[in-house]
């Protein structure tokens, strides 16, 4: 029971530990997350070790009271039959009460007027006084066999009542003392446990602010074109970075933009429409059907502008394309987004305005431009049956379920060149990605440009080799070195150089080679060090400085360049 009531000590000084330590967090701020992770994980650690070795001796100890509990039952039972035992044998005394009064008035009677001398003097031979003696002695011995068995009994039933009594004394205290005991036995195990579960339920919401880290800079959101061109950020670009970055730097460049990678590319829509496809090509091309005609007449409801008329409003108004695009490239467009908010009108739904649904601009609806109206009312009625017709900027010359987005529909060392989003003029098909936003003017976190030190390089490196190999404890501190956009409490580049030295990592990053596969990335070399695309990816994401990322949603489909 000693190590029971010191569980319970250890138990209540890790409780106060981990109220006292674990401040809490706004849901926006990053500050001191890993190391709240750290400090949560001692603690889990902590007391895992120190429940887990007795866990299996109070499991034992739980067993020893159930088998005491069932021993108490068995002699509880035994008690009940002693007690019915007990008061059958005072129902049958009280039937012999009346035998004992009369062997008792026998006894004395007999004894007063059987006396020798009476018997001497009343009976008329010896023959038959010797016979009258015989038969009063046996007649009295009968009595007074009667009168002590009828005793006995009694005496017999007083001491076991007696006895029975006590037994049921000591078994309810017994019992209530396992029952105490059971109690407290149960609630080391289950405080143990319900703490654990508290620190596991704080650690996995601790940890969840790294995976915001990576989701935000993985395509969280996707990219469209809207309703105009974009240009592209010279820095970000490959000719940029072989003209301007210093020798030995490296870029991380992602073929596509922050995309899904499903359905139609709105720039591939456009090379293809350049290539001579018509729309209805184009459609599937990309989807697998052509377009069917519907009764899409009535109203749809917009978030934040009500009911509206479906085609003569709704789809004028809508921002994804710029208007001066092809003709077929926007017949495209205007099939596709029909079909997508066909489904929230039949449904009866409200749909939004912004990329979570597709952009609708209610001052484009006002005036619509001409090719734009053009290409609306000329598909008019015009869906796509059985599929979700989504869309964005650039796929990056793999889309689903198509394959490869290509001129021959193959992939190769140069499916750049052959990719309809190049033929489409994509800016957005091989870059660098550096800003907050997939706008050029979004926020930077204090960089210029998207290249990498070679430390820089051999840091992402380590915290990829250190996700893969190393303790929970000692990945909780991987995230952004740049604090003043993340915040949080990351490891130095030196620190986490010492953390991965352990498993192999790296000083200085000083060549790579990369090797793709179908639509993705395999792995990464770099100095002798490889890494699953995916691996890279998500250790690039949650511990490259400010926002550089590659902003694909589920999959990683980049290269590295070496200058």
């Amino acid at each position: 029971m000693r190590k029971i009531f010191f569980l319970i000590i250890l138990i209540s000084l890790l409780a106060v530990s981990f109220f006292t330590k674990v401040p809490k967090s706004s849901s926006d701020e990053l500050s001191d997350i890993t190391k709240e992770i750290q400090n949560l994980t001692s603690s889990l650690n902590e007391s895992i070790k120190a429940t887990s070795p007795l866990e299996s001796q109070l499991n034992s100890l739980k067993k020893q009271v159930d088998g005491i509990k069932n021993r108490l039952s068995f002699i509880g039972n035994d008690i009940d039959i002693k007690e019915k035992n007990i008061e059958i044998g005072y129902k049958n005394l009280a039937k012999q009460e009346q035998i004992l009064n009369r062997a008792i008035r026998d006894f004395y009677i007999k004894s007063y007027y059987n006396s020798p001398f009476w018997i001497f003097f009343s009976s008329s031979s010896v023959t038959d006084i010797t016979q009258i003696l015989a038969y009063q002695k046996a007649a009295t011995n009968q009595d007074k066999a009667i009168i002590t068995n009828i005793a006995i009994s009694i005496h017999d039933l007083e001491i076991k009542k007696k006895k029975l009594e006590n037994e049921k004394k000591q078994l309810s205290s017994l019992q209530a003392s396992l029952d105490e005991q059971s109690a407290k036995l149960d609630e080391v195990v289950t405080g143990a446990k319900k703490y654990q579960a508290e620190l596991s339920g704080k650690i996995a919401e601790l940890s969840q602010r790294q995976t915001e880290i990576v989701n935000t800079r993985s395509g969280t959101f996707t990219a469209t074109i809207g309703d105009s061109n974009l240009a592209d950020d010279v820095n970000a670009s490959i000719n940029g970075f072989r003209s301007s970055a210093p020798g030995g730097y490296f870029a991380v460049f992602s073929f596509g933009a922050h995309t899904h990678r499903k359905g139609m590319s709105q720039y591939g829509a456009r090379g293809r429409a350049q290539s001579g496809q018509n729309y209805r090509q184009i459609l599937s091309a990309y989807y697998g059907k052509e377009p069917v005609g519907k009764d899409t007449g009535g109203d749809i409801n917009v978030s934040g502008f009500g009911s509206m008329n479906f085609e003569d409003r709704y789809l004028l108004g809508i921002a994804e394309m710029p208007s001066s695009w092809d003709m077929e490239a926007l017949k495209a467009q205007a099939v596709a987004a029909r079909t997508y908010a066909y489904r929230y009108k039949t449904q009866g739904l409200s749909i939004c305005t912004t990329e979570a649904c597709q952009v609708y601009s209610s001052s484009k609806a006002d005036s619509p431009p001409d090719a734009w109206k053009a290409a609306v009312q000329s598909t008019k009625g015009e869906v796509l049956e059985d599929v979700v017709t989504y869309y964005a900027s650039t796929h990056g010359g793999f889309a689903s379920p198509i394959g490869w987005d290509t001129t021959d529909r193959a992939g190769g060392s140069n499916f750049i060149d052959k990719a309809y989003d190049k033929i489409g003029g994509s800016p957005w098909l091989y870059k660098a990605w550096y800003t907050k936003g997939y706008s050029p003017s979004s926020e930077k976190c204090g960089r210029s440009n998207p290249w990498l030190s070679p430390e820089e390089m051999a840091d992402i490196v380590n915290a990829a080799i250190v996700l893969s190999k190393g303790t929970g404890e000692e990945a909780g501190r991987i995230s952004p070195v740049t604090t003043s956009c993340w915040g949080g409490n990351p490891y130095t580049m030196d620190e986490l150089k010492q953390v991965a030295g352990k498993y192999g990592g790296l000083s200085q990053a000083n060549s790579v080679s990369v090797s793709q596969g179908e639509g993705s990335t395999g792995s990464v070399t770099i100095n002798g060090v490889t890494l699953a695309g995916g691996d890279f990816k998500r250790a690039f994401n949650l511990r490259a400085p400010g926002y550089l990322s590659i902003p694909q949603s589920g999959f990683a489909f980049f290269n590295i360049e070496k200058k």
